[in-house]
């Protein structure tokens, strides 16, 4: 299982089934967006790319035109080429994860080939509602920032949800999100946690409806309370009934044309250590810091250098002058939710985290100003130098603005 490092046996069974997901749009002009969700704890970086490749070749998808999103379950399986698999998985347990892997790139090409293949006419409409269970985790101390609830922290509690019709205006699927770790669990059972319940919960409520969730800028909030399989229940219907309220207010119709930009966005590494301060945590039991010592000795003597910099992957997608839906790599904090929604007022503005490749966290430049784990010591999970500079939430949100302003095709 992925997500805790604490954790050192398999699973013990299994609360509720893992899904992945797809939604496949496509505008008057033929030109397509294909969403997919998935139960999983990260959206390593080859896997989309592997799976892009492939709904290229099977069934002509434009490149940069597939959205991929993590629901950040801390409850699920491990995957290989997670930027957490070397440092946090058992080498005992590595075969069964590339079997697990191996099986969900199947699922993914045939659900995703599906939703291309049932392409149908429908309508589409954003809605909003509110959901009040996300709470921000970063509490300042005397020492710095512990991982607890703070009530005056910034939080996002937007529930955007779009709601697909068919012509005649039967409910058909709904994708929405919220911007909250996907973590009221830790135990040893599979399962979606809060996210899981509400797509099960609002399924049950709405037969023959599909349900996606996809995560929003939630790496610095958390479920409260937490820690109790009622509460995880309670949690994803909570969020299943926002949805549902959302669905009551006035509808926001989207038109076309579609329009959707990709592009990698260099973000830049603070130095690291010296090789003799590396060296000494690596001969050191201290973990995780004996482990991310270790992995950037490795990198340093396969290539020669250590890395400097990350190529983080940003995706705009607009339908016409309705809504910008914007995909952001890494575990993303509500800052840039936040202010992306501020500045690109006007059209409504839905902005995801966790989508196309989690590398490590995404801090904004207040919290890696005020430090902490998110800002840095998070960061001793991941085989990268780590922290960031302060100039990474420039380079996304210029991205972000530029691509919104003048969307393209291609990557």
């Amino acid at each position: 299982m992925s997500g805790y490092g604490g954790r050192k046996t398999p699973s013990e069974g299994v609360a509720t089934d893992l899904f992945a997901k797809a939604l496949a749009v496509e505008d008057a002009r033929g030109t397509r967006l294909v969403i997919v969700t998935m139960d999983v704890i990260v959206v390593p970086r080859a896997l989309r790319d592997w799976l892009e490749t492939q709904l290229k070749e099977k069934h002509g998808l434009a490149p940069g035109s597939l959205m991929m999103n993590a629901s950040h379950t801390h409850c699920g399986p491990e995957l290989s080429g997670s930027a957490l698999a070397g440092r946090m998985l058992n080498p005992e347990y590595a075969p069964a994860m590339e079997r697990y892997t191996a099986r969900l790139r199947q699922h993914l090409v045939a659900v995703a080939g599906e939703a291309l293949k049932k392409l149908a006419p429908a309508k589409l409409d954003f809605m909003r509602a509110r959901c009040g269970f996300a709470m921000n985790r970063r509490r300042p101390t005397p020492t710095g920032y512990a991982n607890a609830p703070n009530f005056d922290g910034p939080v996002d509690h937007e529930v955007p949800v779009l709601r697909v019709s068919d012509p005649k205006g039967k409910l058909a699927a709904v994708l929405f999100g919220y911007a909250c770790h996907n973590t009221t669990m830790g135990d040893y059972l599979i399962r979606g946690d809060y996210a899981g319940y509400a797509q099960k919960f609002f399924e049950e409520a709405h037969p023959g409806v599909t349900a996606m969730f996809m995560t929003g800028c939630g790496a610095d909030q958390n479920p409260y309370p937490r820690r109790s399989d009622d509460l995880c229940q309670y949690h994803g219907r909570s969020l299943a009934v926002a949805v549902a309220a959302a669905l009551e207010t006035v509808p926001k119709p989207l038109h076309g044309p579609l329009s959707v930009a990709f592009a990698d966005v260099t973000l830049d590494f603070a130095p690291p250590p010296p090789r003799e301060e590396l060296e000494k945590a690596a001969a050191s039991t201290k973990e995780p810091q004996r482990g991310h010592a270790a992995a950037l000795l490795k990198q340093l003597k396969k290539e020669g250098k250590i890395r400097s910099t990350y190529p983080a992957p940003v995706q705009v997608a607009r339908f016409g002058n309705d809504l910008t839906l914007i995909a952001l790599p890494g575990e993303t904090c509500v800052d840039f939710s936040l202010r992306l929604k501020r500045e690109l007022a006007g059209p409504a503005v839905w902005v995801a985290g966790y989508c196309n490749d989690v590398f490590a966290y995404l801090p904004s430049l207040r919290v890696l100003r005020e430090g902490g784990y998110e800002a840095a010591s998070a960061m001793l999970w991941y085989s990268l130098p780590g922290p960031f500079t302060e100039t990474v939430e420039e380079r996304v949100v210029s991205a972000v603005l530029r691509m919104a302003s003048s969307p393209i095709n291609a990557r």
